[in-house]
């Protein structure tokens, strides 16, 4: 643990309220200063808890570090979710065991029921699946029911998905779900602001639900009650600006009345995965577009053999999926997904009608 990382867990101890910890921040220039700052530098409310801080706490923090992908991130991280910093109450400190990368990848929550049906468990797989094959990075709670379908298909798919925790990082719950974490530890990150032990407590997961929101471009509820959690997501997902996404369903399923609520309030009404591909992938290229500002890496890296057959089957003509498939041998599965990928990388543009053309390299 360096200095950095122990002045933030620090702060994250200290009953900070509305705007103090920015008020710190801007009087003394980074967590370590606060931290090293005497009694007559920090406000009242604050000393004993700074500047006697739980070692024993800190140290069990210490020791948990020492595991294979464990990691703190905070605001002076490299790693800390541009997206969260967007939000009034963004964490001080994140606990995340896997791969820290995945937190800024261009992502979509998906959430719903814990009690959800079949076809709304199937709805969630798929969307997951298929959307992380686009790309996307999926986002989701652990919970039962639609949480946990989404997370599947994401894995299934082979694509990047965040379990965002109401307790502690050190405990899986529900533990009927612990395989799934170690999947998702393995192929993403599982994420909590939580101090290391604290139980899911039910006033937790409402606060939760805002980092699940706010690490994600846009929201899809697929199935929820008229009282839901997942609506609680879904506001909060309007308050920070995202875009909110809803399938709807019969009007005799008690578990489309979320959904429906969610729609006549202004959600997006979601029939198929491209309804949200067109509206986050200009989004996700921007998102994407800045990560490759910031590093050459991706400028240098090799093209994929398929992906050069695919743009060389296409063309500058404005084309349907269909042309470039029979074209390269490709099926269209593996077209509608690859063109999202190309799109978001700036090599090609859609086109009215359904159709794409390759972009120009002056253009």
């Amino acid at each position: 643990m360096n200095d950095s990382d122990r002045a933030w867990l620090i702060l994250s101890m200290a009953p900070l309220r509305g705007d103090a910890l920015a008020v710190l921040l801007e009087e003394h220039g980074s967590a370590a200063a606060i931290v090293s700052a005497g009694r007559k530098a920090l406000p009242d409310s604050l000393r004993d808890a700074i500047l006697r801080p739980d070692e024993a706490l800190i140290n069990t923090v210490r020791d948990w570090l020492r595991g294979e992908r464990h990691y703190l991130v905070h605001p002076e991280s490299p790693d800390y979710p541009e997206l969260m910093r967007q939000i009034p109450d963004a964490p001080t400190l994140l606990y995340v065991l896997g791969n820290c990368s995945v937190l800024n990848l261009p992502s979509l929550a998906i959430v719903g029921s814990r009690n959800p049906t079949r076809g709304g468990e199937q709805n969630a797989y798929e969307f997951a699946k298929h959307l992380g094959t686009c790309g996307f990075c999926i986002v989701s709670g652990l919970a039962k029911g639609i949480d946990t379908a989404a997370h599947s298909g994401a894995l299934d798919g082979d694509a990047k998905t965040i379990a965002v925790l109401g307790n502690g990082i050190d405990r899986v719950y529900p533990a009927s779900n612990r395989d799934l974490a170690h999947r998702i530890a393995a192929q993403g990150a599982l994420v909590s602001e939580y101090p290391l032990g604290s139980p899911p407590l039910k006033e937790n997961f409402p606060r939760r639900n805002r980092l699940i929101s706010a690490l994600s471009l846009g929201t899809l509820v697929v199935e929820a009650a008229r009282q839901s959690g997942s609506l609680i997501t879904a506001r909060l997902a309007s308050e920070q600006g995202r875009e909110v996404f809803a399938i709807p369903g019969s009007i005799h399923n008690p578990m489309s009345r979320g959904c429906h609520k969610l729609i006549r309030q202004g959600a997006k009404l979601v029939e198929s995965a491209e309804d949200i591909v067109n509206e986050l992938g200009p989004l996700a290229g921007h998102l994407m577009q800045n990560a490759r500002s910031e590093s050459d890496v991706a400028a240098s890296a090799p093209v994929d053999p398929e992906y050069e057959a695919l743009l060389d089957a296409l063309g500058f003509d404005p084309a349907t999926a269909d042309e470039p498939a029979q074209r390269s041998g490709l099926t269209i599965a593996q077209v509608s997904s690859m063109l999202l990928i190309l799109e978001l990388e700036g090599k090609i543009e859609t086109q009215s009608g359904g159709r794409y053309s390759q972009l120009r390299k002056n253009d």
